[in-house]
């Protein structure tokens, strides 16, 4: 049997009650129709007043984020900063939004009342300290910063400017994760024990700038994609994490930067948690699932051709990463990742969070949890829907709803050291001990 591979029996298991939810699962042979009742039983809220959004820097990441903030009634797209002209008109083409050529210029508009910094890695600390100064709330995308000097002086700016500073673009938002935190809260399972997640991805592969292939930029797997499987631990395991041992691997002489990261994390409370993310494309973890395959966002041949390319020199990573930007010719292969779809181990990976009573995994559509009274096939809380919809909302409910930030800059700062030390202890071969450390936040 395929690992991870979910029996095919279309009997129904009693009513999942974790966390509050109890809805029973349907079996895995009405897929189809589970989705569409979801659909159907999610309301939006209702909308007091819209938020007006500005974003500074529209790149690869902002074509990510961009389909939700469509989406999302609460929200005005109203401008937007960058210094490229081509997505710029674009920009203003599409949106009817003001655009400019800095962070200063959109800092200095009136309207905008919050700003998306989603620029590259290094100017994320001095772009967060602009805005704030201006009286602007942000959300900074991962990582926060490329230090813990940075990432305090992002915090002392929104302290002193009193705005609300949330550290964004991490899959702990998502649905999955949420709903996982949810039942082992319930406590049904007994006590959490252990949390492992693995990630295969092709993410080296991806076309890169030059400010992405040095790792005194932020670049590499474990600054840009750490944070996924590091703020989504935390958040499971209780935020406070003791202490690290890792290891990061760089060996593909194509790429200037590491594509590997493994690492043990110790919580203050004993529970260990191990995580892995290997960029290099060989081998994708869609394949352990039975609705996966080899295909991601390149299929195997083309991966095959693009680690040459990368080797000879001929490939015109600018062109390619020209074409994943708003009004390129692949930009809707990065929009089609907001649509509802199964999911698929993507730059998470696959995470088993390991209860006293029992085991919970990612599903198709959903959550499977494993126990004495066999595996259900649990909903996803709010019907499931794109991940990036948790971020904007936690934005939206902070400034318009004065309600308090799950995803704070202290929460931020202590992800960013767990990925520091990471590296720290792959250069040192030893355990590093934390000291900026947060607890989980007690409200979902």
């Amino acid at each position: 049997m395929l690992l991870f591979a979910h029996q095919s029996s279309t009997h129904l298991c009693p009513p999942a009650r974790y966390g509050g939810l109890t809805e029973a699962p349907l079996p895995l042979l009405s897929r189809t129709e589970n989705r569409k009742h979801r659909s159907l039983t999610v309301k939006p809220p209702v909308t007091a007043r819209k938020l007006k959004l500005g974003i500074v820097g529209i790149g690869v990441g902002a074509s990510e984020i961009l389909p939700a903030m469509e989406q999302m009634p609460e929200f005005e797209l109203i401008a937007a900063a960058d210094v490229n002209p081509r997505v710029l008109e674009t920009f203003r083409e599409r949106y009817g939004a003001r655009t400019y050529g800095s962070v200063e210029r959109l800092c200095a508009d009136p309207d905008v009342e919050a700003v998306w910094v989603s620029t590259p890695n290094r100017f994320h600390a001095p772009h967060t300290i602009i805005a704030a100064a201006a009286g602007k709330h942000v959300v900074v995308e991962k990582p926060m910063a490329l230090s813990l000097e940075e990432a305090g002086q992002m915090i002392e700016a929104s302290v002193k400017n009193k705005i609300k500073l949330l550290c964004g673009h991490t899959q702990s938002f998502g649905p999955h994760i949420r709903t996982m935190r949810r039942i082992i809260r319930s406590g049904e399972l007994g006590p959490l024990r252990a949390l492992h997640v693995w990630a295969y991805t092709d993410w080296m592969l991806r076309p890169r700038t030059l400010e992405e292939l040095d790792i005194r930029q932020g670049g590499g797997v474990p600054y840009r994609q750490g944070p996924h499987q590091v703020d989504t631990l935390r958040l499971l395991g209780g935020g406070m994490v003791r202490s690290v041992r890792g290891s990061v691997g760089q060996w593909f002489t194509g790429r200037s930067i590491p594509g590997y990261y493994s690492a043990f994390l110790e919580f203050e409370d004993g529970t260990p948690a191990t995580l892995i993310h290997n960029g290099y494309g060989y081998f994708l973890a869609s394949e352990l699932v039975p609705w996966g395959g080899q295909n991601s966002r390149y299929s195997e041949t083309e991966r095959a051709a693009i680690r040459r390319s990368l080797l000879d020199g001929t490939r015109d990573e600018d062109a390619d990463k020209d074409a994943m930007r708003i009004g390129g010719a692949r930009e809707r292969d990065v929009r089609d990742r907001s649509k509802p779809k199964p999911w698929l181990p993507n730059d998470l990976g696959i995470l088993v969070a390991t209860c006293e009573k029992g085991d919970i995994r990612q599903s198709q559509y959903g959550l499977f949890v494993h126990s004495d009274e066999g595996t259900q096939d649990v909903p996803l809380e709010d019907g499931g829907g794109p991940s990036r919809r948790g971020e904007l909302l936690e934005l939206y409910n902070a400034v318009v709803l004065d309600k308090p930030i799950r995803h704070s800059g202290p929460w931020g700062m202590a992800t960013l050291e767990v990925c520091l030390a990471i590296m720290q202890s792959a250069k040192e071969r030893k355990e590093i001990s934390l000291k900026h450390q947060v607890p989980s936040p007690e409200e979902d």
